[in-house]
Order: structure tokens, then sequence, then C-alpha cells
């Protein structure tokens, strides 16, 4: 089969397709016959080096498709089954074997192609506004990338919340579909002191809760936008990681807190991972939260897929078609 491999970490150049053996299923293990792969910000994590990994790699660790083998002892799918995975590696491949318990059946009534665009970026989504800061109804809350991946998601679901949403994006196009998705206010981050004006926008107190996933450019702004006792929920490096900070500064605006969750922190357990999964499908099928696949590429275009993100002139979700 073909996969996208690096065997040096480095810039989108060193992605490589490759042939490789049809992997067997062990025992426990699915395989699964990808028709659909999700592309995300930690794939060029991965890539570059931020997050060390074995070399050489075939990243990727999100796809849909459907079961066409079954290892020993797994009762959980069966051979036929439309499924989805998030985690680990080798997505960036026509098929994968996953641990059984850590693939979820895709419901009827969500695309194969949904099912490979969401999965991660909506359990994200799940567990940051729901278990990290249960957000409730009437708060005010701050989204940085607001027209990304994930940031289209968050701002849908927390509307359904009844949340009033301030998004920041980075340019009027992008200010446009924000407003579309339902953002109460819009901030272009490039121009303007996106501090200043979520305390106009808050007559003052900021917010309770800012989930960033941008990083280095926009980590002062997001700290200095917080409500006293506020979170800063920093989820992401877009523009590079942000830089070490004296703990002390998080007293000073306030006895603030910061938590750099992960998603797979809130998936520990098959149950965590099934409940999740089925919330995310569920806000789908109510139709609150629209899935836009913004960009798809051939799996060869991989180095292309990874350029688009990077430069960040992708908007919605972007996946590979093996």
């Amino acid at each position: 089969m073909r996969a996208v491999q690096f065997e040096t970490t480095g810039g989108p150049e060193v992605l490589r397709v490759v042939e490789v053996d049809t992997p067997e299923p062990k025992p426990g293990q699915v395989r699964i016959r990808h028709e659909a792969i999700g592309i995300n910000f930690i794939d060029t994590y991965h890539r570059t080096g931020l997050y060390p990994v074995k070399l050489p790699c075939t990243p990727g660790g999100e796809a849909a498709g459907v079961v066409e083998a079954v290892g020993e002892g797994v009762t959980r799918h069966e051979v036929g089954d439309r499924v989805a995975y998030s985690g680990g590696f080798g997505a960036y491949a026509e098929a994968n074997v996953v641990a059984a318990d850590r693939v979820v059946k895709i419901p009827d009534g969500i695309e194969t192609r949904v099912a490979a665009a969401v999965l991660l970026k909506g359990m994200t989504t799940e567990a940051f506004i729901r278990r990290t800061y249960p957000v409730k109804a009437g708060e005010t809350v701050l989204v940085h990338a607001a027209v990304g991946g994930v940031g289209q998601i968050m701002t849908q679901w927390l509307k359904a919340l009844g949340a009033e949403v301030i998004a920041t994006v980075g340019s009027e196009a992008k200010a446009a579909k924000a407003r579309e998705l339902g953002a109460d206010h819009v901030i272009l981050y490039r121009d303007q002191d996106v501090a200043a004006e979520v305390r106009r926008i808050t007559g003052g107190k900021g917010v309770p809760v800012a989930y960033d996933s941008v990083g280095k450019d926009t980590f002062e702004g997001t700290l200095a936008s917080l409500a006293r006792r506020g979170l800063f929920v920093s989820f992401g490096n877009a523009s590079g990681p942000a830089a070490p900070f004296a703990p002390g500064r998080l007293a000073q605006a306030g006895s603030l807190y910061l938590t750099r969750p992960t998603l797979f922190d809130y998936i520990v357990t098959t149950e965590e991972l099934d409940a999740s999964a089925a919330a995310v499908f569920d806000v789908i099928r109510s139709g609150k939260v629209k899935i836009e696949i913004g960009q798809t590429f051939a799996l060869a275009d991989a180095r292309k897929a990874h350029e688009a993100l990077e430069s960040r002139a992708t908007v919605g979700a972007s996946l590979l078609i093996p």
C-alpha cells in the first residue's frame, strides 16, 4: 500500500510517498481501509520535531473508513463497519491497524468524510468546553483562530450552549466567516489590540475563559483578556510555542489559571472515548454544528497540505483522500 513518511524532521519537503506492506491486525486490533484522512496541526509538530517521534514516521492520527480485517479476540467491530479513530500514528496511508477499543463506529446520518474531518477536532472541542471549563449560558468566551478547524466547531458549539463568543481572526474574509458561524464579536488580531477590545466588549471585566490555539503571537493578548480568576486554555502552537514566563504573573494579573490540555487525557478509557465521540456526532446531527471541509488533497500531495496549513491559508477542516 502507499503511505506518506518522513525519515528526518524538517519542513513539508521531508514528506514523501512510499510503498509499504499492508499491515495485518494483531490480537485486539482492526485494519481500516481509509476513505478520508484528517489533517491536523499536531501532524506538523511531529514533522518538525517539536513533538519528538520515532523515525521513520508515518504521521497522522485521524482517519475514517471501513473495517476490512479484525484481529483475534475483537468483538467491538466487524468487517464492513464504518468507523473512525483519533490518536497514534500511521493515518497518512491507504490503511492502518488500530486498537479496536480506540475505534468508534460512525452512526447513520454522518458521512465518512465528515467523521474524518471532525473526530479529533470535535472531541477536542467537547473536552475543552464541557470538561476543562464547563461553559455556561450567558458567559462571554474568547476563541482565537475562530475559523480554523477547531475554531469553527468551537464557535458553533459555544453558541449552542448559549455563550457569547468573541472571535479573533486574521483577515476581513475570515471575519465575515466568523460572523456566519455565529460569533457575536470579531477582532482582527493582526490589526487590533485583542485585550483592549475584549475589555471594551466586556465592560472592563475580561472573559472567564479563553481558548488559544495560536501560541506565541496571541499569548500576551490572551493573558491580558482574562477576568479575575479566569482560565487560559492553551492548546496549540500555530504561530510557534509561547515563551516561558514567570508563574507570578498569574497572581499579578488576577489569580489566573493556565492549563495546557491534550484531548487524550480526556478520552483515556473506552467509555470516555465513546461518550465524547457520541456528543460530537449528536451535535452535528442536531444541525447546531456544521462541518466545513474547506480543502481536500490527494494522499500524494501531503506536502502541499502541510504548506497550506502552516501558511494559515486554510479554512475549516482539511482532508487527505487516498
